[in-house]
Formats: C-alpha cells, structure tokens, sequence
C-alpha cells in the first residue's frame, strides 16, 4: 500500500508539476521494457544506499519526455532509444548522458499460433489480420520496427493490419492474449512471458537498439542521480540487465 500511495503520489506530482516531498527520494522515468530490470537493480541500489529511495515512472519514451518538457521533478531519464534523449536536448545534463545496455527486435506470434512467420514479409499473406507495432509517433520500439519494415519495403503494405499500442508492453500483451497474430517487441519483453508467446523470428534493418540514461538538467538531487546513474553503468548494475537478456550498449 505504501508503494502504491508513492507512486499515486508520483502521478499527481507530474500533473501538478510541484516538487518532491520526501527530500530522500529520487524520482526515474524509465522505458517501459525496463521495468523488471530496473525494479530489480533498485532492491540492490537501496540497500548499497539506504538514504536514497528510488520512485519508478514506467511508460513508453515518448510520452516520459512530455512530461519532462512539462516540467515533471524527474531526476533520471532512461530512453530506449537515442532518437527521444536527443529531443531532449537541453533538458538533459549532457555530461550525464551514457549508453548503458542494448536490445534485440523480434517477431512474436501466440504460443499457440498455427502460424509461425520466419520473415516479416510472411505477415502480408491472408492468414495474418491484425499485428501489434508500437506507435512510431512516440514508441521506440516501433520506430525500431517501421525502419526495419521500410528497409524491407513492406512497411506500407502491411499498415493496414497494424495495431497500434503505446508501449511495448501493451504490444507484447496484444500478443500474449491473443488478440492479435504477430506484433513486434524487444526480445527482452518476449522472455518474459515465454509460455504465451513464441519469437519467430529476429529482425534486423533497423539502426542499433542502445539505451541512453542521462542526468535532468533541472533535477534538485543531482549528486543522487549521479548516483543512480553510475550504479547502472557499474558491474551490479550491467549484471542485473544481462539477467534480464539486455546486451552491452
């Protein structure tokens, strides 16, 4: 409950855009694939540095830095992808700013799916209705995705079957209920729900997945964040994201 209230807490702080009220806490805007790894390097952060306590805000890049230009009191800001740290431009401590771990696009379709697509071209056959693709508008994974799928030249053709999700999160759910016949995540997603979904296929023709993490500007606990920062680059930190299947950026 008293986690639950802190992030409620969170909430109502980036809609408000007032500051923090518990001078201990460092408040990150993580990417939504992230979330398990992350979750996982607070436990060993908060007990290496017990004064400092870690505020988790998950969601697909995109909409994190809206809320950063917004003024949200976000300390840390983990993108996954360069294209959203580098619109954030001045916001963002540039001295900071380190690539941290890296990711792998796949192709997933329901465990139980008939069909098994080894190629994204595969999914322009009649079979395939409806495939999962995060929104390239405001999701990396889905930029990722439409550049691989353009460089295929089969990016237009297959937009009439593309259902749009927000995170790749809601894409990797899309698929794991069955609601759709193929969508596109990152391979660290699909292993985590491996009794629902099974990866087809990895998907290359897209720029590097590498994950940025950079200090805000205007953040208030800065020698914290720092803190933070390092601890993701150190070796518990990149031990933790090799457990979870992230690659070296």
């Amino acid at each position: 409950m008293y986690v639950k209230m802190r992030h409620a807490l969170f909430s109502l702080i980036v809609l408000l855009g007032t500051t923090p009220v518990w001078a201990g806490d460092l408040f990150v805007s993580a990417a939504a694939s992230l979330t398990n790894a992350f979750q996982e390097i607070k436990k060993d952060f908060e007990s290496t540095y017990p004064d400092i306590n870690v505020v988790f805000n998950f969601a697909a890049s995109g909409p994190l830095l809206s809320q950063i230009q917004q003024g949200a009191p976000v300390d840390v800001f983990a993108s996954a992808d360069q294209v959203t740290m580098d619109k954030a431009g001045e916001l963002m401590a540039s001295s900071s700013r380190k690539n941290f771990a890296g990711n792998a696009l796949v192709l997933i379709v329901p465990a139980d799916n008939a069909l098994k697509p080894s190629s994204p071209e595969e999914l322009l056959q009649d079979d395939v209705q409806l495939v999962a693709i995060g929104n390239p508008e405001s999701v990396p994974v889905g930029r990722y995705t439409k550049g691989a799928l353009e460089a295929a030249n089969i990016y237009e053709p297959l937009s009439a079957k593309f259902v749009m999700a927000e995170s790749v999160r809601q894409a990797l759910d899309y698929v794991a209920r069955g609601e759709v016949q193929a969508g596109f995540v990152y391979a660290t997603d699909a292993a985590l729900k491996k009794d629902q979904v099974q990866v087809t296929a990895e998907i290359t023709g897209h720029t590097p997945i590498t994950y940025p993490i950079a200090m805000v500007a205007a953040s208030q606990h800065k020698d914290e964040a720092q803190v933070f920062i390092d601890f993701v680059l150190g070796d518990k930190g990149q031990a933790i994201l090799s457990e979870y299947g992230f690659k070296k950026p």
